[in-house]
């Protein structure tokens, strides 16, 4: 399918598509629940993936209830969290290193929008080499509206001067999809932990099994503006 739009920037999430920290996050809030006696299924953990702190304690209150220990249980989850990735490191996506390579001779700017807290998404790139490969990194925290809402990803487009439009999404959550397509955006899904819906596939513009096989369909794309 021709595309008929002028693509100028790419922009990412970053937990789940540019780091594989979605099983981390879950091993953690898995770990910190279990031990204040608490179950987290994999159905409910799918609830918040892609969503700000904020949103987050929304989903859980809904579900657990106004006893559920909040403030101990996200402290207890992000100590888990520190501990592995300090002892263990962060592993990168496949396809992630090339695809920034690839971007970069094209000259297209990229960023990163991601629901974590922007300090906390330097420090995950920073443990994966990845800091300054980004012209911009918007975090969760710097927005009024986290994803499904577009907030993010607007202010990740406007940062980087570029009409939403003309903006490639990477995006592997529901949550992240949405927000690009209400963005305007061509939002690309590369699925990580589950695979989309069928309303959610339709939303997508692509879906690709890594970053990797995506660079054959930009590279296409990018051709036919020359």
């Amino acid at each position: 399918m021709k595309e008929d739009k002028a693509y100028s920037a790419a922009i990412f999430d970053l937990d789940g598509l540019i780091l594989d920290t979605e099983a981390i996050a879950r091993t953690s809030w898995k770990r910190a629940m279990a031990d204040y006696d608490y179950v987290l299924e994999d159905d409910v953990y799918q609830k918040f993936v892609g969503l700000t702190v904020p949103d987050i304690k929304i989903v859980l209150r809904n579900i657990f209830g106004s006893d559920f220990p909040l403030t101990e249980i996200f402290e207890l989850t992000y100590q888990y969290y520190d501990e592995h990735i300090d002892e263990r490191g962060i592993p990168v996506k496949p396809g992630v290193f090339e695809m920034l390579v690839f971007l970069d001779k094209l000259k297209l700017p990229t960023a990163v929008a991601t629901s974590s807290a922007r300090d906390f998404a330097i420090r995950k790139l920073r443990v994966c080499n990845l800091v300054g490969k980004f012209n911009v990194v918007i975090g969760g925290d710097q927005v009024r509206n986290g994803k499904p809402e577009p907030d993010i990803f607007l202010a990740a487009a406007e940062k980087l001067r570029v009409l939403p439009e003309k903006c490639f999404a990477f995006e592997d959550s529901d949550n992240g999809i949405k927000s690009a397509h209400r963005a305007g955006m061509a939002a690309i899904m590369i699925p990580d932990l589950k695979q989309p819906s069928q309303e959610i596939a339709q939303l997508a513009h692509r879906v690709f099994p890594s970053l990797y096989e995506a660079i054959p369909f930009l590279e296409s794309v990018i051709n036919t503006q020359v």
